[in-house]
């Protein structure tokens, strides 16, 4: 018996989990945290749907919060198997779990010392999911290998990973079962020409595919357009004397940016004003960009790789680990960039730069990925007048630019651009993960309209069985 079912990632784009039952022995693909309100996010990821100790093996597309994140809580709750992905996933995951241990300890001390000094509140304190020592121990767990190298999760299942093209060190996955099925998982899908890393690849045929669809209802701006926009902001900024503030993933995006402002400052078609990378993470992310230019693309290895260049260090860049450093930015006068985390502006330093940034019209929020619902990034987006921070309201006097080009997930045309590629004749069904209904349920129409025979959107915990 082959059967395919996920929980989470379902008619929403966080907390990835999908699971392959063959034969008794199950396969996870991805093992994300939920992300979103609180008391609901803290619920859904303390209270798993599933037993851990029943996974015989993980496969991790890539290291992004919403598809490593719980990986922590399900060593704790029982899973003895192997982790399988790439260098660079590894060692970025590793990065991102230590921080996630972080800041949860931080939250319950904070939480914890504000009700005993209002009790009257009786305000809920959310004890950390996993401690460092519990990522120490899941690191164990890690088995890496390079793209298109054959393994073996467990008897009767062969696995293949492929370049997807969104971050650094992220993959596909191409399982084939003993009965010569085949199934494909997109993990998220990248985009052709982004700065830094290589396009994603075609995969060999399959079955069955579960894909992604965060961008299912939209189109981007083409790729080669991002380095233009964020030229005509800073530039922008420049004239205005204002400051720049984007909040950015500290894993792929922050790097990105660093990228093409350092390109732009050497091509001369800006000014070499002070950029700031306000997160510890993002630092110890670019470091581990450093380390692993076997994942860079041709460009990137011909200008800066074999020419003895750091993509990611030059005169104007500051990078900014310490508390103090970071306060000291709200009185460095402008004109200046600062990228923080978090990247949907949820927690982190950047709410701080916000709040003193927000309300003044010579500034300007750079949006430059995706915002979920119910974040302060997707009100932004939503470009709502007043928005909530810290419990205190603002008025949104300053400007927000929303650069789409910037986007690391593929758009329903690139989408369906990467699916033709592959045979369609072979292709029995496809089932779509990773998006809101509005996403899911476009991108569904697109690939009827392409000839692919059958699109499911998969619900939460329903199994669907494979022949």
């Amino acid at each position: 018996m082959i059967e395919l079912y996920s929980h989470g990632a379902c008619q929403e784009v966080t907390g990835s989990k999908h699971f392959l039952n063959v034969d008794g022995q199950i396969l996870q693909v991805d093992c994300g945290m939920f992300q979103g309100r609180r008391e609901q996010s803290y619920r859904k990821n303390r209270e798993l749907p599933y037993d851990p100790a029943g996974v015989q093996a993980v496969l991790l597309t890539h290291a992004h919060f919403d598809h490593s994140g719980a990986l922590p809580i399900a060593v704790k709750n029982g899973f003895k198997g192997n982790i399988y992905c790439t260098s660079a996933t590894r060692d970025v995951a590793n990065i991102i779990l230590l921080d996630s241990a972080y800041i949860q300890l931080k939250d319950f001390e904070y939480l914890r010392e504000k009700a005993s000094r209002y009790p009257e509140r009786n305000l809920a304190l959310y004890e950390p999911l996993y401690n460092a020592t519990d990522v120490v121990r899941t690191m164990d767990h890690f088995v890496t290998l390079g793209y298109r190298r054959i393994f073996v999760p467990f008897p009767g299942v062969e696995a293949e990973l492929y370049n997807a093209g969104h971050i650094i060190g992220s993959a596909m996955a191409r399982v084939t079962l003993a009965n010569g099925l085949v199934i494909g998982f997109s993990g998220d899908l990248g985009r052709n020409n982004l700065p830094l890393i290589r396009d994603p690849e075609s995969m060999e045929s399959f079955d069955y595919l579960v894909l992604e669809a965060t961008y299912g209802h939209r189109l981007h701006k083409q790729t080669k357009l991002a380095k233009s926009e964020l030229a005509e902001i800073i530039n922008q900024a420049v004239a205005k004397k204002g400051k720049i503030i984007i909040p950015a993933f500290t894993v792929e995006r922050t790097q990105e940016l660093i990228f093409l402002i350092h390109e732009l400052i050497l091509d001369k078609i800006i000014s070499e004003i002070p950029i700031f990378i306000d997160s510890p993470m993002a630092v110890n992310a670019t470091a581990i960009f450093r380390v692993h230019p076997e994942y860079f693309d041709e460009h990137t290895q011909n200008r800066f790789i074999n020419n003895n260049l750091d993509p990611f260090g030059f005169d104007a860049i500051r990078y900014v680990t310490s508390v103090r450093e970071s306060i000291e930015l709200n009185s460095f006068a402008p004109p200046a960039i600062i990228i923080s985390a978090s990247g949907m502006a949820e927690s982190g330093r950047i709410l701080h730069h916000l709040r003193n940034n927000i309300e003044n019209p010579v500034n300007t929020i750079a949006i430059v990925g995706f915002m979920a619902e119910h974040t302060l990034g997707r009100k932004l987006v939503n470009r709502e007048p007043k928005v909530k921070i810290f419990g205190k309201t603002f008025q949104v006097k300053a400007q927000i630019a929303t650069l789409n080009a910037f986007s690391a997930h593929a758009d329903y045309e690139e989408t369906k651009e990467w699916l033709i590629r592959h045979d369609l004749r072979r292709l029995r069904k496809v089932f779509l993960v990773h998006g809101e209904k509005d996403a899911l349920q476009s991108m569904r129409r697109h690939l009827l309209d392409i000839g692919v025979r059958e699109v499911e959107i998969v619900n939460q915990g329903h199994r669907y069985r494979l022949d």
